[in-house]
């Protein structure tokens, strides 16, 4: 087997201190049921960020990374950060994450892929480490879903959670790391789950504001449908590119959207439930950031150990879609 280009040295995540439980709606008008989210979700309860920034919560993320992985801010060649939710449109939220750091010698910018973000800013990284620009590399997903959600649609509001997930790529000297990776995207899809509106084709305006098309819109059926096939897809393509098959796999680690969707897309990739690592009913969606949270709770509790093969996969509005094998 070729040798991996890069292999994951550390992982770090971060969330808010505030925790909303699903019981916890009714203090703002929304009529539900923690049987209910449950039921149709799995989702017990995620973390509101209150105080933090998307940008605190990617710093303790990135420093618990790199503290795992023996790197000083200076070490870094590139940071590749995957959100929808960015504390600002200008300039970037890798930059200011760049500046929270100090690691002044990177180069830093975003990926725009939404859930999938964490996957695609990893295939970015390794790509550029593949090509000689660079030799470390830091990647995060990380998501303030609640101040993009609109706390008035019971449809979207139970499912979202904030926080951040981040990694280490180092350059591989042993056959250890990133085995394969697969990304793909279908644009034609894209109002199924999107912000209508706060663009620069819809800018904010007094409309704007009046329908609330600022905040994320999702056809929940729709996307359903498209997550389980184009995860699933995601899954055996990742698969076949590193000559593996499910049961080479120790574990998969979903985006951690709905546990519908993660029991699905296990299914069709053939891969047991007990070799799937789910914490959406702790976390709810956190999009970008679901993966790598969940990557790194694996490996802190044990779960994933020296030598383990990791299938990672995600689905995202846009839609994309990725899938990436590891062994850690």
């Amino acid at each position: 087997m070729k040798r991996p280009i890069a292999y994951f040295a550390g992982t770090g995540r971060g969330v808010p201190s505030t925790v909303f439980k699903n019981s916890d709606f009714a203090s703002i008008g929304i009529e539900t049921t923690d049987e209910w989210i449950i039921e149709r979700t799995g989702i017990k309860q995620r973390h509101i960020a209150k105080t933090e920034s998307a940008t605190d919560l990617a710093a303790m993320a990135a420093r618990a990374a790199m503290d795992k992985a023996g790197v000083h801010p200076g070490e870094l060649d590139i940071i590749v950060l995957g959100t929808a939710s960015p504390d600002r449109l200008l300039p970037s939220a890798a930059v200011d994450l760049q500046a929270a750091l100090g690691a002044s010698r990177a180069a830093a910018f975003d990926i725009g892929a939404a859930c999938s973000g964490f996957i695609y800013a990893a295939t970015v990284a390794e790509g550029m480490m593949a090509t000689g620009n660079a030799d470390t590399a830091l990647i995060i997903g990380v998501e303030k879903l609640s101040a993009i959600t609109d706390w008035t649609d019971r449809s979207t509001c139970v499912l979202f959670g904030d926080g951040a997930g981040a990694a280490v790529l180092k350059r591989s000297k042993q056959q250890r790391g990133i085995l394969s990776t697969f990304v793909r995207s279908d644009g034609s899809l894209g109002d199924l789950l999107c912000r209508p509106s706060g663009g620069a084709r819809h800018p904010f305006s007094q409309q704007v504001l009046d329908e609330r098309s600022m905040y994320i819109k999702m056809n929940g059926r729709e996307t359903f449908k498209n997550a389980v096939r184009s995860m699933s897809e995601a899954a055996t393509r990742a698969l076949d590119a590193a000559k593996l098959t499910s049961a080479d796999i120790d574990l998969m680690i979903p985006h951690q959207a709905n546990i519908r969707i993660i029991e699905a897309t296990a299914k069709h990739a053939n891969i047991s439930m007990d070799k799937v690592y789910v914490n959406v009913d702790r976390y709810g969606n956190t999009s970008a950031a679901s993966v790598p949270i969940a990557l790194d709770e694996a490996i802190e509790k044990g779960v994933i150990k020296e030598g383990s093969t990791v299938l990672l996969v995600a689905f995202g509005a846009g839609f994309t879609w990725g899938s990436m094998v590891v062994r850690l």
